[in-house]
């Protein structure tokens, strides 16, 4: 089955699934006005294609994918009422099972016309780690556009016998080019997260510079923590 969204450079707000159209709003000369109603009704056709029939959009978490929504389409006015930065990151977090990686799989193709990043699992990155050492740090504290999947989730790191930190060693990094490039995205690349860690939580496992420096560089937009486990 082929799960690629297709669109028009000059409509991008038309995105076509499996020969179907969905407008998600309208052209008013070169702005997108888009209708969020519009946009659920996309990301639920396009869910069930990635993820299966039983995918749907729970209601309990519109008002998240409202605000998500608002960022990936660079919604200003909305980005403000809810203090979200669209030159930064998106941190999003809440426990386990609450859909997070889904939503961040799943949010991308609400806009093909912007530059996509990869998702990674932070234990794979770890697991390279081990393999071919300090090069996976320089692989991934890059300028690249990455989600770093399950933050926290991921053992310490260790080759040739030297143990490292190694999540908290990347964002670092990225951080350092976060600053050093003040164009947005173009050039110091753009961080996003999933973690079911809260900030205290992330503290311990990384340090207070790194906590303090994910603040620079993410919005953080979370979860209640009652959010019931949608895969039982």
């Amino acid at each position: 089955m082929k799960l690629e969204t297709t669109f028009h450079p000059s409509t991008p707000h038309i995105l076509i699934e499996g020969g179907v159209e969905f407008h998600l709003g309208t052209m008013k000369g070169d702005t997108i006005l888009y209708d969020f109603p519009k946009m659920l009704r996309y990301l639920d056709a396009k869910g069930k294609l990635l993820f299966g029939k039983k995918f749907k959009i729970h209601e309990e978490d519109q008002e998240i994918l409202y605000q998500l929504c608002s960022y990936f389409i660079k919604d200003e006015i909305s980005c403000a009422k809810f203090n979200i930065d669209p030159t930064k990151g998106i941190m999003l977090s809440g426990p386990i099972g609450c859909g997070k990686t889904t939503l961040m799989k799943l949010l991308r193709h609400l806009v093909p016309h912007h530059r996509p990043y990869e998702i990674i699992p932070t234990r794979n990155i770890v697991f390279g780690f081990n393999n071919l050492g300090y090069s996976i740090i320089e692989q991934y504290g890059n300028s690249n556009f990455y989600c770093f999947d399950d933050l926290g989730v991921e053992p310490e790191g260790k080759h040739f016998g030297k143990d490292c930190n190694v999540m908290g060693e990347i964002l670092l990094s990225r951080h350092e080019l976060f600053l050093k490039n003040p164009v947005p995205e173009r050039s110091r690349g753009v961080t996003h997260i999933t973690t079911n860690l809260n900030a205290e939580e992330i503290e311990d496992r990384y340090g207070n510079r790194v906590r303090s420096r994910l603040r620079e560089m993410v919005n953080v937009i979370g979860f209640d923590k009652t959010t019931k486990d949608k895969r039982k």
